[in-house]
């Protein structure tokens, strides 16, 4: 995944750095899986997953057993997931992923950030060929572990690509093998820091410097919000 991937990991550790606004983002994906599939982790691929990204980014224990308990509640009742598509200056592609209790608040805030920044809403599925979403698992790296003969072996779960960085290694795979896949990386014993869905755009495409810092005060404006969980742009 190249530059593109290194710009995406450097500005979500840079934008994720207040746990304040880490938690209740992580929290709202426990409750919507708890409250799909149950609370139960062992019964609940999605809850399961969704606690270990939680604890990745050292949530406490008594936070994810919270946000467990208010799948119960009321407030669960009206959490859903809804997507939105804009462009953004300089003619950025941006999607944005958010959960949200209230969907005319969260429309109404994430368009004022577009109309800010110069840019405007497109109707939902403008982007649908434009993006591909892809499973990511972040993995410890192993000492010992042979790329090549670990991309071999997870090939027919879906595999596409494989890195190494640092002491991570992160492997992709099309959205619909994430299932597959995540049982083949545990069957080789690596072990699974991270995996999410995430959108990788088809077309790269450069912005200068001046561009990006236009397009950056957009982003982190948007990600400020509470009811934002991830935001993709096409920058290469």
């Amino acid at each position: 995944m190249g530059r593109a991937f290194e710009y995406r990991r450097a500005a979500k550790e840079k934008r994720w750095d207040k746990m304040s606004k880490v938690f209740p983002k992580l929290g709202k994906l426990i409750t919507i899986a708890a409250k799909e599939g149950g609370p139960d982790p062992d019964m609940n691929p999605r809850l399961r997953n969704a606690i270990l990204n939680a604890k990745a980014e050292n949530m406490p224990k008594e936070n994810i057993e919270n946000a467990i308990k208010r799948a119960a509640g009321k407030d669960a009742e009206t959490m859903v997931e809804v997507v939105y598509e804009g462009k953004g200056p300089h003619g950025v592609l941006v999607y944005v992923e958010c959960a949200t209790d209230n969907t005319t608040r969260t429309v109404a805030n994430v368009k004022s950030y577009f109309n800010k920044a110069g840019g405007s809403f497109v109707p939902i599925g403008s982007f649908e060929f434009m993006f591909s979403r892809k499973a990511v698992f972040e993995c410890k790296a192993k000492a010992g572990t042979n790329i090549e003969e670990l991309e071999l072996a997870l090939i027919d779960a879906g595999l596409e690509e494989i890195e190494q960085l640092d002491e991570s290694i992160f492997l992709y795979a099309d959205y619909v093998h994430f299932g597959q896949l995540h049982h083949a990386i545990e069957e080789s014993g690596l072990e699974i820091v991270k995996s999410s869905l995430q959108r990788f755009p088809n077309s790269p495409v450069q912005f200068n410097e001046e561009q990006m810092a236009d397009i950056e005060r957009m982003i982190d404006k948007i990600e400020e919000d509470d009811d934002v969980q991830a935001v993709y742009t096409n920058i290469g």
